[in-house]
């Protein structure tokens, strides 16, 4: 027999072993039918907030540059000790500006390890933020919040 006759063979062989209702071959039997579950919905709902970082204990600097479709935040903090990690802007209202004041939280996590406290230089966490033009309607101030202290720009 040739190679050809015998992986024509093989082929139809593995072909009509899809065909059996059960078989693992059949790929229409790999995952199974879709099952219908429960949604267990927790009593007062879901929390909104599952941010487990906690703000950054200084703001030192704020800067806010134009940019195409929007502007951008930037947020210079300084944490206790070195280590801090996963920094971001959160806004503590949707980015709704009460009394034309957008509020924004410096979130950080802490280190898993303990570490050293070093300088202030090493120590210094940046992060930024984009608003673009529709969030930053109606809004004459942006301020970013820190344990210590908070830094605001105005319009």
């Amino acid at each position: 027999m040739t190679i050809a006759r015998l992986t024509a063979i093989l082929g139809v062989c593995l072909l009509t072993a899809c065909g059996f209702g059960q078989s693992r071959f059949n790929p229409l039997n790999w995952f199974g039918p879709s099952e219908n579950r429960v949604q267990l919905i927790p009593e007062g709902g879901f929390t909104t907030d599952n941010d487990k970082r906690s703000m950054i204990e200084r703001v030192t600097e704020l800067t806010i540059e134009p940019v195409i479709g929007g502007a951008l935040v930037r947020a210079t903090g300084l944490p206790p000790v070195q280590g801090y990690w996963d920094g971001e802007l959160v806004s503590t209202n949707d980015f709704t500006p009460e009394k034309g004041v957008l509020l924004l939280e410096f979130r950080i996590a802490p280190p898993v390890e303990p570490t050293a406290v070093s300088t202030p230089q090493s120590r210094e966490v940046v992060v930024g933020l984009f608003l673009s033009r529709q969030k930053l309607d109606g809004v004459r101030e942006i301020r970013v919040l820190g344990l210590a202290n908070s830094r605001s720009l105005r319009r």
